[in-house]
């Protein structure tokens, strides 16, 4: 009976001294080599006697109360080791050999803690080096926060050297532009091929008309490519967009779809491409051959952006300030740029000095000038265009696309109107449909 009575309370004095340590440890007063280690099955495995309920409790409480404090460690050491290992990492480069011997030692630290702590697990002890449940948590919050920041410092150099290289790529492609210009200026001092330089009136052929042609045609596909750039970063549906505006057609690839823009784009700006100025009400009025000549040879080799800006009332500013209200839709404009400012200056009898609008006047001009060459021929150069569903014919059109979807292939829609200069025909390029069963329209 004495026996059991002294046993009761050795295990009573064990639990009172072992949660007098722990509450002390938790408040950071418990000296390090003045704390035991405590092994859980002397508390677990102990015989209470049955009316020590209360006892019983308190122990199981205070191994609760173990089991966090080792895990908070546990975590606290992994999260430690997380951050040295992403600081390592940031030393590599610039190499920082003093930082990563430094952080080497502290993962070995964390590890030597980790293993303590497997120890202590496995023979159910505290390990007098272990901190409280709370301070481990702080230290764990600690280290999450010192990864997060090395983290940010890393994105953000990666960030620094991107901009390098973007700022890099921005000036080698200055420089291409540049070389490109000065090419152009070898070909030609006026933008156009050297061809036109010293041309007479008397000498003009379908070969210079072809040639001009081509440079509308180009001008054309840069004003479209800019343009579908600004409709994609608006985000609007491009197959709804390309079908509004040839509806039924079926395209054979994704990227066919800017043919239907480039057909939207040369539909408006050669409308009236057959009368002398633009305009129904010139086309009974005799043109004078030597007068559109003149003005093809003043006007080829000028900017165009100098010209409307120095004459705005010039006959050819005009024509692209009706033009770029009658191309550019309102929604259209405020899609790219948030506002109706381009249409407002315009509409205004003013200019903008955008990239955009400097595009659209660089094609303006190109079809400009082509139209002065078209009337400077006599017979003057004529215009046309095909219907859809109509048989394709190689004498008057040219597909857009090298591969023929049928055998007997039908159009879809013309892309580039064709001219005719006496009897020389300029082919219509043209989108073929994908299939054969389409019927003539007209």
């Amino acid at each position: 009976m004495d026996s059991v009575k002294t046993k009761s309370a050795g295990v009573g004095g064990l639990v009172q001294t072992f949660t007098k340590v722990l509450r002390l440890r938790a408040a950071g007063v418990a000296p390090e080599d003045r704390i035991r280690k405590i092994k859980f099955a002397e508390i677990i495995n102990a015989d209470p006697p049955k009316e020590s309920r209360p006892l019983e409790d308190e122990e199981m409480l205070i191994h609760r109360e173990v089991m966090e404090a080792l895990l908070a460690n546990l975590f606290a050491s992994i999260s430690a080791i997380k951050a040295a290992y992403a600081e390592l990492q940031i030393a590599q480069s610039p190499y920082d050999p003093e930082t990563i011997q430094s952080q080497d030692e502290a993962i070995v630290s964390e590890l030597k803690s980790i293993s303590e702590l497997k120890h202590c697990y496995l023979k159910k002890q505290i390990l007098p080096s272990q901190e409280s449940q709370m301070v481990a948590e702080i230290h764990e919050q600690k280290n999450l926060l010192k990864t997060f920041e090395i983290m940010s410092k890393k994105l953000q150099s990666q960030l620094q050297v991107k901009d390098s290289e973007i700022f890099f790529l921005r000036e080698k492609l200055q420089e291409s532009q540049k070389q490109n210009r000065s090419l152009e200026k070898r070909l030609s001092p006026n933008g156009a091929l050297f061809v036109l330089d010293n041309l007479h009136l008397s000498a003009l052929n379908p070969n210079h008309f072809i040639t001009v042609l081509q440079h509308a045609t180009k001008s054309v596909r840069n004003f479209v490519r800019l343009m579908t750039e600004g409709m994609e970063s608006a985000a609007w549906d491009m197959d709804a967009a390309a079908s509004s505006i040839v509806p039924g057609v079926v395209f054979a690839k994704p990227s066919h779809r800017v043919y239907a823009f480039e057909s939207y784009v040369c539909r408006k700006m050669f409308s009236d491409f057959q009368h002398p100025r633009f305009s129904q009400s010139s086309s009974k009025q005799k043109h004078q051959r030597r007068k559109f000549f003149d003005s093809f040879m003043e006007m080829k080799g000028v900017n165009p952006l100098e010209h409307v800006l120095e004459n705005p009332a010039s006959k050819f500013g005009k024509f692209c300030r009706l033009k770029y209200l009658w191309l550019v839709h309102p929604r259209m404009e405020t899609a790219f740029f948030g506002d109706t400012t381009h249409r407002n200056v315009v509409s205004s009898g003013g200019f903008p000095q955008s990239a955009f609008f400097t595009t659209f006047l660089e094609m303006a001009k190109r079809i400009w000038v082509l139209h002065r060459l078209a009337f400077s021929f006599e017979p003057e150069a004529s215009i046309f265009q095909v219907r859809r569903g109509c048989r394709f014919s190689e004498v008057f059109m040219e597909s857009v696309c090298d591969d023929s979807p049928d055998i007997r292939p039908r159009v879809g829609f013309s892309v580039v109107p064709g001219f005719r200069i006496g009897k020389t025909v300029i082919q219509c390029k043209v989108y073929l449909l994908a299939g054969s069963g389409a019927s003539d329209e007209g």
